[in-house]
């Protein structure tokens, strides 16, 4: 089975009752990139492009897979440090990583698999591996040690690139365009925690996304978005607890091999881009809220809903007004002014 990084599903599509239009839907929904994906089209066109769109996830999935041995990245990584060949798709994300990599100051690092893989998390048999085991690890650690020239890419022996942080958004943003070939004017996709709207709903108000609450059931809020990309990355995705009650997540500080614990229980993005939102959903988590704000601050071009440990739920000006929080929750908002 081809396995990626992934979670259980962090934002949701509320329901559409209500929806005055005299379209249709068009659905689909396949497994892959190791989670649930769920499409739903309106328009002449809709069935082609969701056709188109499934034939396309699959072909990214066998492209980018750690362990399918027949993969761009398999081969790469196993090439004891041989420049191999690789797709125009594949080469442009992988650029897309690195660069995302240095701008975040290595809070997202692609080459981190195999320590996550020393974790259990990319497999059944979950574990705390001992110290001097993540530090010989974190030796094939590093970012700006794969080269990529073209389509050729080189992967140092003993480092393994996963792509696992930032190809369901950048699978979210070809489906985009797929549709937009077809005409489709209005569209709803979910690639597990990716959600990815096309223009708005039919009657042409916004979509209504639930924003899950960490570590409960239920949603914490509703975000309403139209033409953009919403991904949430959180510890409860994806964890594990020892016999002494102790939680670890999946989402790992590059620098220290262990779990990001820097106050942080969630972290959405809202942009344009799916990869750009599946990219600093990770990296911001990582960074924490104060070096998340700083981030935002230097950088725009994105919004942010980030949950504290002290449930204080903290917005960019830009969905100031488009995030409700559901009835009976007490947490406190603060919104963040440019």
């Amino acid at each position: 089975m081809r396995r990626w990084i992934s979670g259980v599903l962090a934002v949701m599509l509320l329901a559409l009752s209500g929806c005055a239009t005299e379209k249709e839907p068009v659905e689909t929904s396949l497994f892959a990139m190791n989670t649930y994906m769920t499409f739903t089209a309106y328009g002449e066109n809709a069935q082609a492009a969701l056709d188109e769109s499934v034939e396309l996830i699959q072909t990214m999935e066998s492209r980018w897979s750690v362990t399918d041995d027949e993969s761009e990245i398999y081969r790469a990584n196993h090439s004891g440090g041989q420049t191999v060949s690789i797709s125009e798709e594949t080469a442009e994300l992988i650029s897309f990583a690195l660069e995302m990599a240095e701008k975040t100051d290595g809070a997202l690092d692609p080459t981190i698999y195999p320590v996550l893989t020393a974790w259990g998390f990319t497999t059944d048999s979950k574990q705390v591996p001992a110290p001097e085991q993540i530090a010989e690890l974190l030796w094939n650690v590093g970012y700006d040690r794969i080269q990529l020239e073209g389509t050729s890419l080189t992967v140092p022996e003993g480092m393994e690139l996963d792509l696992g942080a930032v190809g369901k958004g950048y699978s979210a943003d070809l489906v985009t365009e797929v549709l937009k070939e077809h005409d489709v004017e209005s569209a709803i996709i979910s690639l597990g925690g990716n959600i990815q709207a096309v223009g708005s709903r039919p009657d042409g108000s916004d979509w209504r996304i639930g924003i899950r609450t960490p570590w409960e059931e239920g949603n914490l809020g509703v975000l309403e978005i139209s033409d953009a990309a919403v991904v949430t990355s959180g510890g409860y995705e994806n964890y594990f607890e020892d016999e002494d009650g102790n939680i670890y997540w999946h989402i790992l500080n590059p620098s220290t091999g262990y779990p990001a614990n820097n106050g942080l229980q969630a972290v959405t993005i809202i942009g344009k881009e799916g990869r750009l939102c599946d990219a600093l959903s990770t990296a911001l988590f990582v960074m924490g809220a104060e070096q998340a704000e700083a981030f935002w601050r230097k950088n725009g071009g994105f919004d942010m809903l980030l949950v504290t440990d002290e449930k204080e739920v903290i917005l960019t000006e830009g969905i100031a007004d488009k995030f409700t929080l559901s009835d009976g929750r007490e947490e406190t908002v603060r919104v963040l002014e440019s």
